[in-house]
């Protein structure tokens, strides 16, 4: 049981949902939706977020109806041994998450603004600044989502400069692809809004949790407007040849940015992004930390030290575009089959089992009532 003084205000929802879902997806994000809807893009991104948003309802009526993290969900409808395995299989999803962002982050730094930079240095550095963060509680965790979305945000206005050399007419004829090429885009979208799982296991430090999906709804549409915004301005701003082509849209996109202090406005939003990707990391890795704990039973911070030991390992082993890109694609992957088709079979087996519970307790208070 979570102590009150430990709970968080239910609005603080939705700065966790939005924090987790911008990351560095948004800074090439764009490429790998073109590719597939070209100048529709911008629809797929809404239809994305729609798909999240049925995510997070699914999550809140799974968790409403068991009032239990995942780690107890699981050992109540499934026992402890494969309730255990289920919540190890999502660990090290969450890690994995971690990873991949921990890792992607680097590689930003290291192909824009030091080729030569030691990944072994700058990785420990950074694993330290994430352990320092998640060593101080969940609290301090929101806390530092909370930053990330707040400090940042004067970021979103240096997308207007773009707008000078906008070609409108580039997001013409609508809806020119098939509905299997948005959706194909839809599901590439995957990696770009991954993060709203860590729900699952934060719930139970949310007051009124039960109350709180409104704020998670507008985390998630906050998440979806930005995306929507940044996919116009690339689609208009460039070709969609030209898009296709560039690893980084959104950096790429930056390099215009002109301002009388500044020459390469690039090193400053790569500099302001670490704020921006810090909750990403703290938040899945508290997730996985937490979930092992409760299963293993072991110190939360042993496991965070032994999984920052293993993020770093895996930041020095991952070397090249395409090992990466494997790697990101993968955790996509994984985390979408997760959302999308077991938890809703969670759900299903959590309604079903909740219904027996409810008739077996209405037949034993029937038999009790008639002895009586």
């Amino acid at each position: 049981m979570v102590k009150k003084s430990d709970q968080i205000s239910p609005f603080l929802v939705a700065y966790l949902i939005h924090s987790v879902q911008v990351g560095v997806g948004i800074l090439g994000f764009q490429r790998i939706i073109i590719q597939s809807a070209g100048n529709d893009s911008w629809i797929a991104v809404i239809i994305g977020g729609l798909f999240f948003s049925l995510a997070i309802w699914l999550m809140y009526k799974l968790l409403n109806q068991e009032k239990k993290d995942l780690v107890g969900i699981h050992q109540s409808l499934f026992g402890k041994w494969i309730g255990g395995f289920l919540t190890m299989i999502w660990v090290l999803y969450w890690l994995v998450i971690s990873i991949s962002i921990f890792r992607a982050y680097i590689e930003v730094v290291q192909a824009w603004m030091f080729p030569l930079i030691n990944v072994k240095t700058f990785s420990v550095i950074l694993a330290i600044l994430v352990y320092y963060t998640i060593s101080g509680g969940f609290k301090t965790v929101v806390g530092i989502c909370f930053l990330g979305v707040v400090i940042p945000l004067y970021l979103v206005f240096t997308f207007i400069f773009p707008l000078e050399y906008a070609q409108f007419r580039n997001i013409l004829p609508i809806w020119n692809h098939s509905v299997k090429d948005i959706a194909v885009g839809s599901k590439d979208m995957t990696y770009s809004y991954l993060g709203i799982s860590t729900l699952l296991m934060y719930y139970p430090y949310i007051k009124h949790a039960d109350q709180s999906q409104k704020w998670a709804q507008i985390g998630n549409l906050a998440t979806m407007v930005l995306y929507l915004f940044v996919m116009i301005m690339s689609i208009i701003f460039f070709s969609e040849a030209q898009v296709s082509k560039y690893i980084w849209a959104t950096l790429t996109a930056w390099k215009i940015v002109e301002m009388p202090f500044v020459e390469r406005f690039e090193y400053i939003g790569i500099t302001s992004w670490a704020l921006i990707i810090l909750p990403n990391i703290c938040l899945t890795l508290w997730c996985a930390s937490k979930a092992t704990s409760l299963t293993l039973n072991i110190k939360p911070k042993h496991i965070s030290r032994a999984m920052l030991l293993i993020m770093v390992l895996a930041a020095v082993f991952l070397n090249g575009r395409d090992m990466i890109n494997t790697f990101i694609d993968t955790s996509s992957k994984v985390g979408y089959y997760l959302l999308f088709v077991y938890l809703p079979i969670l759900v299903c087996i959590s309604t079903v089992m909740l219904k027996i519970r409810s008739k077996k307790t209405n037949d034993k208070a029937k038999k009790s009532a008639d002895s009586s």
